[in-house]
C-alpha cells in the first residue's frame, strides 16, 4: 500500500493532485449541502469522511468519495418528510446495509443493472435538480414535487422579468453557468484553476465588489452543524415510506459508486477496482456520516476524473484532499459565508445538465429504441413521482423488455401427404408470446389431422405448456381430426422421460 509512495515523483504527483481535487470538491460539497436543505458544513463533513476514511480503505485506488449531486433530490425530500435529525439515522442504516451487501459479495451484481435505467435515473435526477435550482438561482423558494416546479415556472419567469433582487440573483447564477461553459475553452494555463471554483469565485467577487443584494450561505460552524441522530430518530423510521427511502439511499448510492468505479477504471491503467471491497468502503463512510448526522456519500465521477487527470497514482491524493477540506473548514469557516446561493445554484444547474444524456438520445433511439423508451420513462417517472418509484418502474420495464425480446418464437406450417399438417414451433415459448401462438393455431383448418411439434423449443414455460395442451384437448373434443402434440425433449439427456405420454390425442 505504501510501496509506491517511496518514489518522490509519485509522492509529488499525489500531493498536487490532492490540491486539484480539493479545489474541485470545495464548491461542490457546499453546493450539494445547500441544495439538499441542510447546513453547508454537513457537505464538508461528508467530503472530509470521504477523503480521510474511505480514501484510506481498499477498493478503488483513484476514485474520490463525497456528497453527490445525484442524491440531492432524495436527501431534500427525506429532510422535508422526516426531518434533519432523521437524515443521520437513514444514512447510518444505509451504510450498514452497504457493509452487509459488500460482505455477501453483492458488489459485482450492481454491474448487472440496465444501463438505460441508470441513464434514466441520472437524467431524472438532473431534470429535478435543474428545475429546483433554477428557483434557487433567483433566490426564490422552490415548490415541492416535479410537477409543482414545472407549474411554477411561469410565475418564476414573471418574477425575474419584473426586476429587483430576483433578477439580480438570477443574472449572477446565469453568469456562473456561463463561466462553467466557457472555462474548458480557455487556455490550459488558465484552466489550472478548476472550473467550479473559478465560477463561484468570480460570482462571489462580483457580489462583494458591486454590493449585490443576494442571499449568502449561512454559516454556523463545523462542530455546531454536526448533530448525531438520537434514539428517537431511529424509532421514527417506521412505515413503508421510511423503508423505501432507506432502500433508495442504499441502492442508488451503491450503484452510483460502482458505476463510477467502472468509469474510473477505464481512465487509467493502474490496479482495477475490487467491487465488493469498494462497496464495503462506501458502507463504512456512510455509517460514519450517518453517525455524524451528515449527508450520504457516493463515489463521484467529477472529482474522480479530476484526480486521474491531475496525475494521481495512489490512494494518498484522495486522502489528502480530505485533509485539506478539514483544514479549510476548521481554519476558514467564515469564507463560506460570503458565497452567494445563486452561484452555488448555477454550479448545480450545470451539474444537472451534464446528468441528462442529450447527445446520446438520438443514436440510442436509432439503434436501440426499446432502451431509449426505458430511459425516457424512467426519467419522467422520477420527475413526476419520486426517485425510488421511478427507478423501480425503470427496472420493471427493463426486465419486461428483456423478457419480450428473448421470448422469440417461430411457427412454420408444413403440409405432408394425405393432407396432414405439421406445425413446428421453435425458439422460446413464454406467456408473453402466447396470444400470437394461440391465434395462429386457432386459424388452422379443423378438418385435417394436425401434428404440433414442440421438440425444437429451447424453452417452454408452464403457461405455454398448459395452454397448448388445452388447445389440443379442445380441438379433439370438438370432434375434428385429432391433434398429435410432440413435447420438447428433457433439458438433461440422461433425465428420465416424463410420466405423461409424448403424444396427447383423443379420438
Amino acid at each position: 500500500m505504501f510501496t509506491q509512495l517511496k518514489d518522490p515523483s509519485v509522492l509529488r504527483r499525489d500531493i498536487l493532485a490532492s490540491l486539484v481535487v480539493f479545489l474541485v470538491a470545495l464548491p461542490l460539497c457546499v453546493g450539494v449541502a445547500v441544495a439538499s436543505g441542510v447546513p453547508a458544513e454537513l457537505g464538508l463533513v461528508t467530503g472530509i469522511v470521504g477523503g480521510l476514511v474511505v480514501g484510506a480503505l481498499p477498493g478503488s485506488a483513484l476514485q474520490v468519495s463525497g456528497p453527490a449531486a445525484g442524491l440531492t433530490v432524495l436527501v431534500y425530500e427525506a429532510v422535508r418528510e422526516f426531518g434533519l435529525g432523521a437524515l443521520g439515522a437513514i444514512v447510518l442504516i444505509s451504510g450498514l446495509l452497504q457493509l452487509a451487501l459488500g460482505a455477501l459479495k453483492f458488489g459485482r451484481w450492481f454491474r448487472a443493472i440496465s444501463v438505460a435505467v441508470v441513464q434514466g435515473m441520472l437524467a431524472g435526477i438532473g431534470l429535478v435538480l435543474i428545475l429546483g435550482q433554477v428557483y434557487a438561482m433567483a433566490d426564490t423558494a422552490q415548490p415541492s414535487g416535479g410537477l409543482g416546479k414545472i407549474a411554477g415556472l411561469p410565475s418564476l419567469a414573471a418574477s425575474i422579468a419584473s426586476g429587483g433582487p430576483a433578477l439580480t440573483a438570477f443574472l449572477l447564477g446565469a453568469g456562473t453557468v456561463g463561466a462553467l461553459l466557457l472555462w474548458p475553452r480557455l487556455p490550459a494555463r488558465v484552466r489550472v484553476v478548476p472550473g467550479p471554483l473559478a465560477a463561484v469565485g468570480l460570482a462571489t467577487a462580483a457580489s462583494a465588489l458591486f454590493g449585490l443584494p443576494v442571499a449568502k450561505v449561512e454559516v454556523q460552524g463545523l462542530l455546531e452543524a454536526v448533530q448525531p441522530p438520537g434514539f428517537g430518530d431511529f424509532t421514527d423510521l417506521v412505515g413503508v415510506a421510511a423503508v423505501g427511502t432507506v432502500l433508495a439511499f442504499t441502492l442508488i448510492a451503491s450503484a452510483e459508486s460502482l458505476f463510477s468505479a467502472a468509469a474510473v477504471d477505464r481512465m487509467h491503467d493502474g490496479p482495477r477496482t475490487d467491487y465488493d471491497k469498494e462497496l464495503m468502503a462506501q458502507g463504512v463512510g456512510n455509517t460514519l456520516c450517518g453517525a455524524l448526522g451528515a449527508l450520504p456519500m457516493t463515489a463521484v465521477i467529477v472529482r474522480s476524473s479530476a484526480n486521474v487527470q491531475a496525475g494521481a497514482r495512489t490512494w494518498l491524493s484522495r486522502f489528502l484532499h480530505g485533509l485539506w477540506l478539514l483544514l479549510f473548514a476548521a481554519l476558514l469557516p467564515a469564507a463560506i459565508g460570503v458565497i452567494p446561493l445563486a452561484a452555488l445554484a448555477g454550479v448545480l444547474v450545470h451539474a444537472g445538465c451534464k446528468l441528462v444524456p442529450v447527445r446520446e438520445l438520438a443514436p440510442l433511439w436509432r439503434e436501440h429504441r426499446g432502451e431509449a423508451v426505458v430511459l425516457g420513462i424512467t426519467a419522467v417517472a422520477i420527475l413526476v413521482t419520486n426517485l425510488f418509484e421511478g427507478v423501480v418502474l425503470g427496472l420493471l420495464l427493463a426486465v419486461c423488455k428483456t423478457a419480450w425480446e428473448t421470448s422469440h418464437v417461430h411457427m412454420e406450417t408444413k403440409e405432408l401427404t394425405g393432407g396432414r399438417l405439421v406445425v413446428v414451433i421453435t425458439g422460446n415459448a413464454t406467456f408473453l408470446r402466447l396470444p400470437r401462438i394461440l391465434e395462429q393455431l386457432e386459424n388452422l383448418p379443423k378438418d385435417r389431422p394436425i401434428e404440433l411439434d414442440l421438440s425444437g423449443l429451447r424453452h417452454l414455460d408452464h403457461a405455454c405448456r398448459v395452454a397448448l395442451e388445452n388447445w389440443a384437448l379442445r380441438h379433439n373434443d370438438a370432434g375434428t381430426e385429432p391433434v398429435r402434440l410432440l413435447r420438447p425433449a428433457p433439458a438433461d439427456p440422461s433425465a428420465q422421460p416424463s410420466v405423461r405420454p409424448p403424444v396427447t390425442s383423443k379420438a
